[in-house]
C-alpha cells in the first residue's frame, strides 16, 4: 500500500527527474538516440562557461542554473523551462547541484519548419498581442508538458519504437508550446522565422542582430559570436544562405 501511495503522489517533475537521472548517471552531457534530445547532469555547481544555446526548449528537473546574455542574467530552476528563440552564444553555469541532489536537465531542439506547420493548423486560443520576440523566456513547466517530455525520455528504453513514436511526441510538445504560455513567442517564431532566417532573408547586418538579442553594440555581439562560432556573423550568414540554396 505504501508503494502504491508513493507512486500516486509522485509528480511528473519528480518522474522526469528520476528518468533523466537513470540515464545520465555520471556528470556530463548526454546525446540520445532521439537526435533533438540531450540530457544533462552536474554533481557540483560549475564555473561560468561560454556555450551555444540552440533554438529549443530547456528544462531543469532538479537544481538550478543561470544564463548570461549580453550581460543580463536569466535564472531558471527545478520546475521551470526556458524557450530559446534563436541560436545564441551565452555564458552559462549551474548554480545549484550536489552529489546527493545533482543538477538534472534536458534540452529539446525545435525544428522551425515543424513549428511553422503546426502553427498554421492550430488556431490560437486567444488573440495574441503583437510583441517583440525575446531571445530567452522562462516559464513554469506545467504538468501536461512535463508528462509529454517524460514520455519522450522514457521512449529511449524502447529503441525500436523511437523512429515511429518520437516524432509524434515532439509534435505534441510543439502543440503544447503553441497553446500554452509560450504561445506568443512560438507563433512569432513561426511567422517571422528564426533570427538566422531573418538575417539571411533580409540581409541584416551585425548591428541589427546585436539589438535583437540584447547587445548594446555590434562590436560586442561580433566578438561574442566569433568567440563561440569561430566565424563572423556575416560570414556565417553567407555560408547558411549558400547551404539553403543548395
Amino acid at each position: 500500500m505504501s508503494d502504491l501511495r508513493h507512486n500516486i503522489e509522485t509528480s511528473p517533475l519528480d518522474s522526469l527527474s528520476a528518468a533523466i537521472g537513470n540515464i545520465a548517471q555520471n556528470d556530463g552531457d548526454f546525446t540520445t538516440a532521439i537526435g533533438a534530445l540531450s540530457l544533462h547532469r552536474r554533481n557540483t555547481p560549475t564555473s561560468p562557461v561560454h556555450c551555444i544555446y540552440q533554438m529549443g526548449l530547456g528544462v531543469v528537473a532538479q537544481g538550478a542554473k543561470q544564463i548570461m546574455l549580453a550581460g543580463k542574467p536569466t535564472c531558471y530552476r527545478a520546475g521551470e523551462s526556458l524557450l530559446t528563440a534563436v541560436d545564441l552564444p551565452v555564458v552559462s553555469h549551474v548554480t545549484q547541484a550536489s552529489a546527493e541532489q545533482p543538477f538534472l536537465g534536458l534540452m529539446l531542439v525545435l525544428d522551425p519548419q515543424t513549428v511553422a506547420q503546426m502553427a498554421a493548423v492550430i488556431p490560437p486560443a486567444l488573440a495574441v498581442r503583437e510583441a517583440p520576440v525575446t531571445p530567452l523566456l522562462v516559464e513554469p513547466l506545467d504538468q501536461a508538458l512535463a508528462d509529454a517530455l517524460l514520455r519522450l525520455v522514457n521512449l529511449l528504453a524502447e529503441p525500436t519504437l523511437i523512429a515511429h513514436v518520437a516524432p509524434l511526441i515532439q509534435q505534441e510538445i510543439i502543440v503544447r508550446l503553441l497553446t500554452g504560455p509560450y504561445s506568443s513567442q512560438m507563433r512569432q517564431m513561426a511567422t517571422k522565422g528564426t533570427s538566422g532566417q531573418q538575417m539571411m532573408n533580409k540581409n541584416l547586418d551585425a548591428s541589427s542582430a546585436a539589438l535583437f538579442v540584447g547587445y548594446e553594440s555590434a562590436s560586442q555581439f561580433s566578438r561574442e559570436y566569433s568567440r563561440e562560432f569561430g566565424e563572423s556573423p556575416l560570414r556565417d550568414i553567407r555560408r547558411l544562405r549558400t547551404e539553403g540554396e543548395s
